[in-house]
């Protein structure tokens, strides 16, 4: 039960959750791209392709950010 717990907190690995107008990434590795309607997201192996309309990037932590706009479509691509 430790490492159930353990695991719980110690949480590495790398999501995202996408809202009618956020994106919520974390644990990624690095943000490629950041434009008005597209915005890039490498993490571990695969590059997160989003697009919409007004993104604009709130970093929240270190491997964590919170992008405002509204999605329109989400492309995932092996690295």
């Amino acid at each position: 039960m430790n490492n159930r717990i353990k695991r719980y907190f110690d949480d590495s690995d790398p999501r995202f959750i996408v809202f009618p107008n956020k994106i919520y990434a974390i644990n990624y590795k690095k943000i490629i791209s950041l434009e008005e309607n597209r915005v890039s997201i490498l993490f571990n192996n695969k590059r997160i392709i989003f697009k919409g309309n007004n993104f604009i990037l709130y970093k929240l932590l270190d491997y964590e950010v919170l992008i405002n706009g509204k999605v329109s479509s989400i492309e995932v691509f092996d690295v």
